[in-house]
């Protein structure tokens, strides 16, 4: 028993520590795909917006998520002195959820906690650019200790998204759908970059400063990936576990490289050039797809699977910028949010879950992170703009936001 203990502990920490490195995937990617002007702007947002998610759910997210006892049971978590991370009266070893575990507490806290980060890191990639740092971090602090930890609890924690049947297995619509419609809110009241449509409503391409290190991002991504959907498994101690394991890892990356062939596919045939950054969107798009149900499909499935996500992806990136005219300079808000609804959506078809219970999560993931992301950014905004300037935004906000040049030789 010490050994499993042991080797499922080692599991959870090493998948944590992957999924963790996609903050750094993220950063990558949208440090390539905005202007030079803004790259210094973008890292600091990533390293502070990790940071903050991290404090936010040890102070309140994970008691919020992980309560002990409910107000209302299935909606708000009950809040004690404890949860606020105040107790001393509280052990180590009893930090965690309250059932018992096959690996350690602390171990999955930090599994958890890089779960928080993963959603808003979605919201600092729509809103990359123009949004003003301290009035982002301040909707981190709301997001990532509040909002996410409630809509978590629903599914994760036992409230009235698992007791229906919800079926989400590492978080299409939990993690990334919810990122998604935080980022739909947040932009909705932020707006566009500056320049980015005509006066006619015509969509100008504001191309990025580095696409192989957008690249890398995604290779970054991929990779944490093994441990987001991986490590979901919990355990890996046993035959059957390892067997599902490796089951995940081998559909998440079968899904992801279906999501990158379809994406080229559909840029081909309706452009006649293979379009490198729908290619990478493409990959994330496979990946969101999967994630919701990554242990049950055939390794073709799976590749099916990511195919729907990466041709998805293309034309939702295409409807929300020249039609809505929805300014998102990474397609975060296509790739987790439109392809996380497909990625619950499609869990039916290889499992006994309900198509009616996976669209209620949906809504119910959608409609409450949305109007409490509204509510928490029109706050923010009215006794603090969030946008920046035309002026600012032309200068670059590495200049108005930071004081340090990512490229000082440009």
């Amino acid at each position: 028993m010490e050994i499993a203990f042991a080797l499922d502990t080692f599991y959870a920490v090493m998948s944590g520590a992957l999924v963790m490195f996609m903050a750094a995937g993220f950063t990558m990617l949208e440090a390539g795909l905005v202007q030079k002007k803004d790259v210094s702007e973008i890292v600091t947002k990533n390293i502070g917006l990790y940071s903050i998610a991290c404090i936010m759910y040890l102070v309140c997210g994970f008691m919020v998520m992980y309560p002990g006892s409910a107000i209302i049971e299935g909606y708000l978590p009950a809040f004690s002195l404890a949860s606020l991370g105040l107790s001393t009266a509280l052990p180590n070893e009893e930090i965690g959820m309250p059932y018992g575990m096959d690996y350690s507490q602390q171990a999955d806290f930090f599994f958890q906690v890089v779960f928080v980060a993963t959603a808003m890191s979605i919201v600092s990639g729509a809103v990359a650019g123009r949004m003003k740092l301290i009035p982002f971090f301040l909707f981190a602090i709301v997001l990532t200790g509040v909002i996410y930890p409630i809509q978590g609890y629903w599914n994760w924690g036992g409230g009235f998204l698992s007791s229906m049947g919800y079926s989400d297995y590492a978080g299409s619509g939990t993690v990334h759908l919810c990122g998604a419609a935080a980022a739909l809110a947040v932009v909705l009241v932020l707006g566009p970059r500056n320049g980015k449509y005509a006066e006619d409503g015509t969509s100008l391409p504001i191309p990025g400063s580095n696409i192989p290190m957008a690249a890398l991002g995604v290779w970054i991504l991929w990779l944490g990936w093994f441990g987001f959907n991986g490590g979901s498994e919990l355990i890996v101690s046993t035959e059957a576990s390892a067997i599902a394991v490796s089951q995940v890892f081998l559909n998440t990356n079968m899904a992801a490289s279906g999501g990158v062939v379809a994406a080229i596919l559909m840029s081909l045939i309706l452009t006649g050039k293979m379009d490198v950054t729908m290619a990478m969107n493409g990959a994330i798009a496979g990946l969101v797809a999967i994630t919701a149900g990554p242990s049950a499909p055939s390794a073709g499935a799976a590749v099916l699977i990511g195919a729907a996500g990466g041709a998805l992806v293309y034309f939702s990136i295409l409807f929300f910028d020249k039609k809505l005219k929805i300014d998102d300079p990474v397609g975060a808000i296509s790739a987790h949010g439109i392809v996380g609804i497909l990625g619950v959506m499609v869990v039916p078809l290889t499992s006994d879950a309900s198509i009616v219970h996976q669209l209620i999560g949906v809504v119910a993931i959608a409609g409450f992170t949305f109007a409490a992301s509204l509510i928490t950014i029109s706050v923010i905004n009215n006794f603090m703009p969030i946008r920046a300037t035309d002026e600012e935004q032309y200068a670059g906000l590495d200049s108005s936001e930071i004081g340090v040049e990512a490229y000082p030789e440009f």
